[in-house]
């Protein structure tokens, strides 16, 4: 019994210790910067993806050194650990944080960082493309206000991609739609869709697949003439496409049958 009480006094100190040493320290007694200091070991932990430690040492320079030109970073600083963890309930707390930066330091200048960071918070809350598809057009709002405050910004290659990536996704979206109508043999439901695909994004990456199933809808609608165009633009526009032998196929029957009529 005796050695049984002993492992657990020990196991018990180990897991004290364990605990301890993974939360912040306190300040040093005489640190000189001490602002200097917190944001270091900020820093060091951020390195090392422990979020909540990372968030105690900025929070202690954002609340208690409202002077030291740590402060606004520190600020930063907090709404990356919140992404970092990426949960749900973290991402909402670092879109708050980015936009608390925003009205403290709009002139800041990082201030191109927050805002393209507080996108970065919404497009980890898109989902996938079936699904609701607010997140995404929050993202897309968010990098548009980008693209209109920092046209000079050296983030302007990560944004415009985080960009592309949130129309892709709704863009998604909507194909989808076109294609359930499609595979029910509801063709102007498809063919509007599809239609509203390429006019609200030229620049799909998956407009190949928009371009032949409008082409298809439109084929089986007996307006020949307005779907051959769609096949030639997938043959001109892709070098490869899972359509692409299909629609050359296509551009050879409606061809053939132009010549003979």
């Amino acid at each position: 019994m005796r050695f049984r009480g002993s492992l657990l006094v020990l196991t018990l100190a180990v897991f004290t210790a364990a605990c301890a040493s993974s939360r912040p320290t306190t300040l040093p007694p005489g640190t000189e910067q001490a602002d200097q200091f917190l944001f270091e070991q900020g820093q060091a932990s951020m390195e090392s993806r422990r979020w909540s430690n990372a968030r105690e040492y900025f929070r202690q320079i954002v609340d208690n050194y409202p002077q030291s030109p740590y402060r606004p970073d520190a600020k930063l600083g907090i709404g990356d650990a919140y992404i970092g963890e990426r949960t749900t309930e973290s991402l909402i707390l670092a879109v708050s944080e980015f936009r608390e930066f925003l009205t403290f330091y709009p002139t800041n200048a990082r201030a191109d960082y927050a805002q393209y960071r507080l996108a970065i918070a919404f497009s980890h809350q898109m989902l996938a493309a079936e699904r609701d598809q607010t997140a995404t057009r929050d993202t897309i709002r968010e990098v548009e206000v980008f693209l209109e405050r920092y046209p000079n910004s050296r983030l302007m290659p990560e944004v415009r991609t985080l960009l592309r990536d949130a129309q892709d996704r709704l863009s998604e979206a909507s194909y989808r739609v076109g294609l359930y109508y499609f595979r029910a043999k509801w063709y102007p439901g498809a063919i509007d869709r599809f239609r509203a695909v390429l006019t609200n994004d030229p620049q799909y990456t998956r407009r190949d697949a928009v371009y032949y199933h409008l082409a298809e809808s439109l084929l089986r609608t007996s307006r020949a003439a307005e779907a051959l165009p769609y096949y030639e633009r997938l043959v001109t526009e892709f070098e490869r496409s899972e359509h692409l032998e299909s629609s050359r196929r296509r551009i050879t029957e409606l061809k053939a049958a132009q010549g003979a009529s």
